[in-house]
């Protein structure tokens, strides 16, 4: 249930990483593939399509014109990519919960984040911040979703 928690926290800042970082896993056969939607997801064309949203995200989010990450609409796509991503790291048998924890996580998280990203952005910047942001959350979501590349069993 931990992968689930921790992935809600990746979803919190980044609303279409935890899907980018699942699709990698997926593709290097880390999730079960009993998973729903697992299938389309090794789809070359449709892994592509949710690295280069990820990339997207990442980048307008540098953007003065970026909306805050507690706006609904980012809430929302932060809770249906924590939920998917959080069941499909969550035990058999315990997917309804670690798709609810990692909602909830994603959800306060963002809070937590968006505050902690205004207080550093008065200091740093936009962009700065951002980048370490991005860097933290791309290296934590491909770990989280796939425990292999550092060395743990998934």
């Amino acid at each position: 249930m931990l992968r689930s928690i921790l992935i809600g926290l990746v979803a919190g800042q980044r609303g279409i990483a935890p899907l980018a970082a699942m699709t990698a896993a997926v593709r290097r056969d880390a999730i079960p593939t009993d998973m729903p939607l697992s299938g389309l997801l090794k789809n070359p064309v449709i892994a592509s399509g949710a690295v280069a949203l990820s990339a997207a995200e990442m980048a307008g989010d540098k953007m003065k014109t970026a909306p805050d990450r507690i706006v609904p609409i980012g809430l929302a796509v932060r809770s249906i990519t924590a939920g998917y991503v959080g069941a499909a790291l969550a035990p058999k048998g315990k997917r309804v919960l670690g798709g609810a924890l990692a909602i909830g996580t994603a959800l306060a998280s963002s809070w937590v984040g968006w505050r902690l990203r205004c207080a550093a952005m008065e200091r740093f910047g936009q962009t700065a911040t951002g980048f370490v942001e991005d860097a933290i959350v791309l290296g934590s979501g491909l770990a989280i979703a796939d425990p292999r590349l550092i060395g743990r069993p998934a």
